[in-house]
């Protein structure tokens, strides 16, 4: 009789030896794996418009390591990016980018090697999201990917008003 009490509750003595485990390591779990106000287009790339401080904050919290500001240095930013990304640990990286103009090899490999280096997960921004998807799409199609793959990843990754460019540019490069 005490053998099949046994049996019956050992699925759910496991159950709960499961819920304890995971209530004890749920803090050791990636933080980057939390909720944050950004696209995601790849697992451990977020990309956005021009993030606030407390959305910096929150994306260090979160366990980004890099940021990647595609703005021109003039541009607004309403508070010192810079050194709020030096405060929070992240590291910083400009690639300025002047609208369709900067849609480059140069600002594509710039790209490349700042996602290269970046220890871990990375936001990418301009000011609304359209210059970090287009490039995007231009370097996933210096990476091989199709005009149309390469342009679906541009959009989910912001890109909106600089499409048609970045189409423009990319099958020009692809009759090459």
């Amino acid at each position: 009789m005490a053998s099949h009490i046994a049996r019956s509750t050992a699925p759910i003595v496991r159950w709960l030896r499961a819920g304890v485990m995971a209530a004890l390591f749920a803090p050791c779990l990636p933080t980057w794996a939390a909720e944050l106000p950004f696209a995601r287009p790849r697992p451990q790339l977020y990309t956005a418009g021009q993030p606030s401080a407390a959305e910096l904050q929150q994306a260090a919290a979160a366990g980004i390591t890099t940021v990647i500001d595609l703005r021109q240095p003039d541009e607004a930013r309403g508070f010192d990016e810079a050194a709020a990304a030096e405060r929070l640990g992240l590291r910083y990286v400009r690639i300025p980018v002047a609208g369709a103009a900067g849609l480059t090899d140069a600002n594509a490999q710039a790209l490349r090697t700042a996602l290269a280096q970046s220890q871990g997960p990375v936001l990418l921004h301009c000011a609304s999201g359209n210059r970090a998807g287009a490039l995007l799409a231009v370097l996933e199609a210096r990476d091989g990917a199709s005009v149309d793959q390469a342009l679906q990843l541009g959009r989910e990754a912001g890109m909106t008003s600089l499409e048609a460019p970045t189409r423009v540019l990319l099958e020009q490069d692809a009759a090459r």
